[in-house]
């Protein structure tokens, strides 16, 4: 029997396995945010160092202000102390760190990928969930906990088990105004938060196929919503193209030998799932959340579920539970819900194919709400400068902020005031993701723009008529 894609580099990188099934996993790369900056004290404490330095890159991010330019600008506190304690264990330990005065630096996500810290068929770890993001590129990667990461940083290897396997085959093509976003949101829609608990999910299906590096790497983010570790899409001419030439990416006779390694990284045709989903990719619309779960997201153009059609007891009280704290009636249309603040950006949507698509529908338009554009890193916000999408933001009303985390995860000083409701780009719609009382909408960039424009969750669709035709 064929291996799949994950078996294929699962087992290329086991260096021992137990009895009771647990392997021990040689990691290739590890990131590092922030928030970690105090495990580097514990591991010294325990007589132990950084194993692999050249392998440890750092970003911070977590904790920045989108206001903030260099260190001096973040206001004396938590914020500034887990900025600053990175730097020092960067500069203890000796490994890569892309610290906030240099355009490399942004956000974790965003940053390995662009750098090509990322490559296909690699392990990568961060203690981070939405580390599924770089399956994009076809590896393993995944997000571990506090004492996984001392363990990747001390031996440079961890102890997992083996999950099972699912692959989600989207067929057709996705129509204008649908995107990564819209897929993903569709597929945790169809499969529940937990759909995918246990299991490496591999994305496959002509829709795949033809969505951008960007849209495959918002798809993957999102992956664990879903309730898997992994995401992971097999790499292509558009893969290996998109590595070509960055900074940690190999070069010349190295470069010849990954790339017939990485044409290699597919599911065999007699490769056996666990687990087998298909979804219509020409069926997907752009989609919205209604509740505090990414698995309570529609279709823009339906309306407010009634719990009371739900036959599952649980259900019924999990939706109403999530209607009273989003202050919504069922059969309400989606479209009425009138937005406070709009954010763009997040490790979900905060590259520059998601700037673009942002830009398009603020063009000539003017902001009805208050609305945050995060670039990603600093060089998607140079890239972005460079072809004018700051001026479309800034002349429509819109905030153009330094790179950063932001209000996906309110720890920075951006989020929202109790009560305020958000359309968001980020992953996460939980109770106070945003901030005490906040009320969050997932969707797309140009959905987000669309809102930010309108006032209330628009059909991009609808007000983008002419660019359609």
């Amino acid at each position: 029997m064929g291996k799949t894609l994950f078996h294929k580099i699962w087992d290329e990188h086991v260096i021992h396995e137990r009895e009771d099934g647990n392997v021990l996993l040689y990691i290739d790369r590890h990131l590092t945010h922030d928030l970690h900056h105090r495990l580097f004290p514990l591991i010294k404490a325990q007589g132990l160092s950084v194993k692999e330095p050249d392998k440890l890159f750092g970003v911070p991010d977590h904790s920045v202000p989108t206001t903030a330019k260099t260190v001096d600008d973040i206001p004396e506190g938590e914020m500034r102390d887990t900025v600053v304690g990175l730097q020092k264990a960067a500069d203890e330990y000796g490994f890569h760190h892309f610290g906030m005065t240099d355009d490399r630096h942004g956000i974790v996500h965003v940053v390995g990928p662009e750098q090509g810290i990322t490559l296909p068929g690699i392990t990568l770890v961060c203690g981070d969930s939405h580390t599924s993001t770089h399956g994009a590129l076809g590896c393993i990667a995944f997000g571990i906990g506090s004492t996984e990461v001392q363990h990747v940083l001390a031996t440079q290897t961890l102890w997992q088990r083996k999950p099972k396997t699912m692959r989600i085959t989207v067929t057709g093509s996705l129509g204008f105004g649908v995107s990564g976003k819209d897929v993903i949101l569709a597929v945790i829609r169809a499969i529940g938060a937990a759909g995918g608990t246990g299991y490496a999910i591999e994305y496959a299906g002509s829709a795949i196929d033809g969505m951008s590096m960007e849209g495959r790497m918002t798809l993957c983010n999102m992956t664990i919503e879903a309730g898997a570790r992994f995401g992971l899409i097999a790499p292509d001419d558009k893969t290996i193209t998109y590595c070509k030439g960055r900074p940690f990416a190999p070069t010349g006779a190295k470069w010849e030998q990954a790339e017939v390694y990485w044409r290699g990284l597919v599911s065999d045709t007699d490769a056996a799932f666990d687990h087998e989903i298909t979804l219509d990719g020409d069926e997907i619309a752009p989609m919205v959340t209604w509740g505090n779960s990414p698995q309570w997201a529609l279709p823009v153009t339906e309306t407010v579920p009634d719990p009371a059609r739900e036959s599952d007891p649980l259900v019924q009280a999990d939706m109403q539970a999530s209607l009273d704290y989003m202050e919504l009636k069922p059969g309400m249309a989606l479209s009425e819900i009138k937005i406070d603040t709009v954010f763009i950006g997040a490790c979900t949507n905060s590259r520059i194919e998601d700037l673009r698509a942002a830009a398009a529908v603020a063009k000539g338009r003017k902001a009805k709400t208050r609305t945050l554009v995060v670039p990603g890193s600093g060089l998607v916000k140079k890239q972005a400068e460079a072809e004018g999408l700051d001026t479309i933001f800034l002349e429509a009303g819109m905030e153009w902020r330094e790179p950063g985390c932001s209000m996906c995860i309110a720890l920075n000083g951006d989020m929202l005031a109790p009560g305020e409701r958000a359309a968001s780009t980020s992953n996460r719609n939980f109770r106070g993701r945003q901030g005490q009382g906040s009320r969050t909408h997932l969707l797309s960039p140009a959905m987000a723009a669309a809102a930010a424009v309108t006032g209330h969750l628009s059909d991009v669709r609808d007000l983008m008529k002419e660019e359609r035709s």
